[in-house]
């Protein structure tokens, strides 16, 4: 006899959610709920989750700088802030796209990670910097959104430097760190 999900129930749309919550930290990964907080299994295999904090920091970057964007996203956590990094919130067969564009949209800061290889080649990249640049727009004029960041000497556009201020990790990236996290309004909790 085959059965059928009683997909009528109230419970059942939670039970898929249950399910795919523990698929996912069965695998090793972390499961983020935009807004409310993050679901992690610690090193004793228990299920921790941690409350969403701080203000919500989106960092977009070229692939090939992953692990230097993955460093700046463990700091600014560490620092008080909600960072988003695709690599680090979408979950298996989630629709990349329209999940970034909505991490976008409901951000409080979006960080460019410029580099000489993300400027080089199109990519994914220009996409969500055209999409902030565009919700900047709806800000106040007064409100920081966008907070350019050079990962190396590369030579930003001009649609940037005409109207932004930047700030380089590079050569000191402690420092451009700090002045990073003092842009988007938090002291480093660490350093009181």
């Amino acid at each position: 006899m085959n059965r059928t999900p009683d997909t009528t129930g109230a419970n059942s749309g939670a039970d898929e959610v249950v399910e795919v919550l523990r698929q996912c930290l069965a695998e090793g990964l972390s499961v983020d709920i935009e807004s409310v907080g993050t679901f992690r299994t610690d090193a004793h295999g228990h299920i921790r989750f941690l409350a969403a904090r701080g203000k919500r920091i989106f960092l977009a970057y070229a692939i090939e700088d992953v692990a230097q964007v993955e460093a700046l996203y463990d700091l600014l956590e560490k620092a008080g802030f909600h960072p988003w990094m695709d690599r680090k919130k979408l979950l298996p067969g989630q629709n990349w796209p329209r999940a970034i564009d909505r991490a976008i949209s409901v951000t409080d800061y979006f960080v460019p990670c410029f580099s000489r290889r993300a400027l080089e080649r199109p990519g994914r990249f220009h996409a969500e910097l055209r999409y902030a640049l565009e919700r900047a727009q709806e800000w106040p004029l007064e409100k920081t959104f966008v907070v350019p960041l050079r990962l190396d000497d590369c030579r930003l556009p001009r649609q940037i430097t005409a109207h932004l201020q930047y700030i380089d990790l590079f050569p000191d990236p402690s420092e451009g760190t700090e002045r990073l996290i003092a842009a988007l309004g938090v002291t480093n909790p660490s350093s009181s």
